[in-house]
């Protein structure tokens, strides 16, 4: 265990130094690139700070080379120089070109006429000579004992015959060119010959001048170092000059010859060093998360492996177990099947049980079913005989006919019985509902009368037609009526009522003022009864019967008890459709 521990934090720790230098090389790389861009936009600025220069001052050249051969200024090398008037003409174009001074000399260098703050002997100097020769020549420097830096221009003036006859200079003040500039980024300074900054858009580092190592900027007064590179790439610049000059800088130089200095700019590396650091840093945090999801994996398969071991231990203790249990499992098995069997064959018993008891219920709703027609048979044939023997003819053919309708009814509910006791539907049809009642209760209508039970139907006087079989919807009319005059049986008020709510679905209530139903939701079980099996109000089957009849029209039957006493029993039913409408 010891071991494995050991060899654990030996990977660790090489995996650690591992990123460790991973991330050293992408902070070098990213480093190395980013100098590399920051030399880019450094060379483009320092290109642009030229231009800009070189744009300001060609104002002034150009002034130099228009003005040297304006015809007053000419006159001052004739015989009858006009000097006031001269220097008058170099005053308004001092003042309108914003130039520290305008001079015009003669071909020796003598000064003839002057206007501005510098003053200045061109005499010996090279720009000057270089003006005697037909050219334009430049001058650059500190004047005076305050050192106030300057750029000059001077410009040949030519005779009539082409000989030089003297020139004019354009003195510039740097410090009002230079104002524009300061606090611009990034930082830019441009030296003379001897490596002494001239002009700069940081007043710090005026008159310093580079190291002769080229490593740094030293102080004008003295020759210690103001930039420290050791350890560094000999063009990064580690400066302490102030907020206003970056602490770390890359070093740029470039010849500008067009105006005889050398630019240079500062370029800060500190957000070169950050986003090295950055990815450096990011580049660490995922190697780091990508190991410690390996340790996450290696340490699970480990506990798996262990889990795995102890496993294949348990199930080889369990096995002898399963096996002792698998032969007691068989011997239950073998003993359940004969259980099964065994209830087989009395659920066959019950079923041949229930077939008999089917039989003695049909036996017994024939006889219920057909005792009222018979009765109403008897009695329209005795009033017919009694109307023959009187003469009234019509009468007694009324009477027959009735009998005929009878006898017609009872035969299609003999049918309708024999088709139930089959599993035989009667097809179902355009029935009229209002119709089928108006039957039920004329067939019920003696026993009503003898029970002294009163039935209010409270009729529409419009037909409506729903999908049922008509003998055997009326078959459950007369059970309910039958039903419920049975329940009311002892009690004082007796009174059925029938409701027909025709709409979406026309549902039929029977309600009576009977004791109601003990148990609705056992109401339509068959042999379900609260009356004494055997008697002569029957066995309980009748709500059965009743409930398959509708149900077998697609219909819905239900019973429960009315707030105020007695059952509820409602017939929906679904209304028929044309087959132009369907």
């Amino acid at each position: 265990m010891f071991s494995l521990l050991r060899a654990r934090w030996i990977v660790i720790t090489l995996f650690l130094l591992a990123v460790v230098a991973a991330a050293a090389t992408v902070w070098r790389y990213g480093y190395s690139q980013g100098l590399t861009q920051l030399s880019k936009q450094g060379r483009a600025d320092l290109a642009l700070a030229a231009d800009r220069f070189t744009g300001e001052m060609r104002r002034f050249r150009e002034l130099a080379v228009l003005m040297s051969d304006h015809p007053e200024l000419a006159d001052l090398t004739g015989d009858a120089p006009d000097v006031p008037a001269a220097t008058q003409l170099l005053q308004e174009a001092v003042d309108k070109s914003g130039a520290a001074a305008l001079i015009f000399t003669d071909a020796a260098g003598a000064v003839l006429a002057e206007a501005g703050e510098v003053a200045l002997d061109p005499s010996g100097s090279s720009y000057f000579a270089r003006a005697m020769h037909g050219a334009l020549g430049s001058f650059f420097g500190r004047l005076g004992p305050d050192g106030r830096r300057v750029y000059a221009y001077a410009a040949p003036s030519f005779a009539v015959d082409g000989s030089i006859r003297g020139s004019l200079i354009a003195v510039v003040d740097i410090a009002e060119i230079e104002w524009g500039w300061i606090g611009g980024q990034p930082v830019v300074f441009f030296t003379d010959d001897n490596g002494r900054v001239f002009l700069s858009n940081r007043a710090e580092v005026l008159g310093w001048r580079i190291r002769p190592d080229g490593a740094g900027l030293a102080a004008p007064e003295d020759d210690a170092s103001a930039g420290d590179t050791t350890g560094l790439a000999p063009d990064i610049w580690t400066l302490d000059h102030g907020d206003y000059l970056p602490k770390r800088a890359l070093h740029l130089a470039s010849p500008k010859p067009v105006i005889g200095m050398t630019g240079h700019a500062l370029m800060n590396v500190a957000p070169v060093s950050r986003m090295a650091g950055l990815q450096s840093a990011f580049f660490a945090a995922i190697c780091l998360a990508f190991g410690a999801v390996l340790l996450l994996l290696a340490e699970r398969r480990r506990a798996l492996a262990i889990s795995n071991a102890q496993l294949e231990v348990r199930v080889a203790d369990r096995t002898a177990e399963l096996s002792h249990t698998n032969a007691a499992l068989r011997r239950e098995v073998a003993e359940r099947m004969e259980a099964e069997a065994a209830l087989t064959r009395a659920q066959e018993d019950l079923v041949q049980a229930g077939k008999l008891g089917a039989l003695g219920q049909m036996s017994a709703g024939i006889s219920h079913e057909l005792n009222q027609p018979l009765m109403a048979i008897q009695q329209f044939a005795d009033n017919g005989a009694s109307f023959l023997d009187s003469g009234k003819t019509g009468a007694a053919r009324h009477n027959l006919s009735r009998i005929s309708d009878l006898a017609g009814r009872a035969a299609r509910i003999i049918r309708n019985l024999r088709a139930f006791a089959r599993n035989e539907a009667e097809p179902a049809g355009k029935v009229d509902l209002v119709s089928v009642i108006d039957s039920a209760v004329e067939m019920t209508e003696q026993r009503l009368d003898r029970e002294g039970v009163a039935l209010e139907w409270h009729r529409p006087e419009f037909p409506v037609y729903v999908l049922a079989g008509e003998v055997r919807l009326g078959q459950v009319f007369v059970n309910l009526i039958n039903n419920a005059i049975d329940a009311m049986g002892g009690q004082p008020c007796k009174r059925i009522e029938l409701t027909l709510v025709a709409g979406n679905r026309p549902t039929v209530t029977v309600r009576d003022t009977g004791p109601g139903i003990s148990d609705p939701s056992k109401i339509f079980e068959p042999f379900y009864t609260t009356k004494e099996v055997g008697g002569e109000d029957g066995l309980g089957l009748g709500l059965s019967i009743s409930y398959g009849l509708v149900e077998s029209f697609g219909g819905r039957i239900s019973g429960s008890n009315a707030p105020d006493g007695g059952a509820i029993f409602r017939v929906e039913l679904d209304p028929w459709q044309d087959e132009a409408a369907a």
